[in-house]
């Protein structure tokens, strides 16, 4: 689990490839260690320069992954690029078929009402005998009761999966897997996104091209305009300046 992380406005995110990111994986599994998986995109970096428990969480997570172009950009106009932007859209497909060939079992949490169960229906239809041993819908709500929290810990450690994917946007899940890791029987705790949604065939992703000219983001904003506008359009902008700034506060050694 050792590898380079790059500072982004204080937050740690990993720089590693996504064959060497799942060769990890499957060493944490395998010898039964517990590991928190933050996928974080520009919003998630601001959250946590807003609220020193989200920075807190990112810096003690064992996997903070480059989330987005800005990310990447930002990494390499700093001067310490990241190796490759893994996103939780290209994570997600990937997760199935490793699991079938390691014999690791999923648990997908979150998401909104059936839409776990069609990914489900969807991935066993792509890769027979794979082993997704349940799904779990918490209700919409920022915060969950004690009991509604003590259900969804005793749905997982149930059936005690080798990785749970937890849909419930970010940074929203990674707090939820940071506060509960412990009490989890599982190994891998993946705080996936919206990425359910794409990989059950439900919301389509940007063409290729788009992908690589940075412009996934305007394709999601004109599937999802009213969700996904203060990303994109308010908390997006804040970004840029505050990477200028900390390259200037670098070079001048305050950094």
């Amino acid at each position: 689990m050792k590898h380079n992380r790059i500072d982004i406005l204080g937050t740690p995110v990993s720089s590693l490839t996504m064959d060497e990111l799942f060769s990890d994986w499957e060493a944490v599994i395998q010898q039964g260690q517990k590991a928190q998986v933050c996928i974080t995109p520009v919003n998630s970096i601001l959250a946590a320069r807003a609220a020193a428990r989200v920075q807190t969480i990112y810096k003690n997570a064992e996997y903070v992954l480059c989330d987005g172009v800005p990310v990447k950009w930002a990494s390499e106009f700093l001067g310490t690029p990241i190796k490759q932007r893994i996103t939780g859209l290209d994570v997600l497909p990937r997760i199935f078929p490793f699991a079938l060939k390691n014999d690791f079992s999923i648990f997908l949490l979150g998401a909104s009402p059936g839409v776990a169960e069609t990914l489900q229906q969807v991935m066993e239809a792509k890769h027979p005998d794979v082993q997704i041993v349940g799904t779990f819908v918490p209700p919409f709500r920022a915060v969950f009761s004690e009991d509604e929290n003590e259900q969804m810990i005793q749905a997982i450690n149930a059936v005690k999966p080798d990785i749970l994917l937890v849909s419930l946007t970010a940074p929203k899940q990674d707090i939820w897997i940071a506060d509960n890791l412990s009490k989890l029987d599982t190994h891998l705790a993946i705080g996936i996104g919206g990425a359910f949604e794409v990989a059950a065939g439900m919301i389509k992703r940007a063409p290729v091209w788009m992908q690589k000219a940075g412009l996934e983001w305007f394709y999601r904003f004109l599937q999802e305009p009213k969700r996904m506008f203060k990303r994109y359009f308010v908390e997006a902008p804040v970004f840029i300046p505050l990477i200028i700034q900390q390259k200037l506060s670098k070079r001048s050694g305050r950094l």
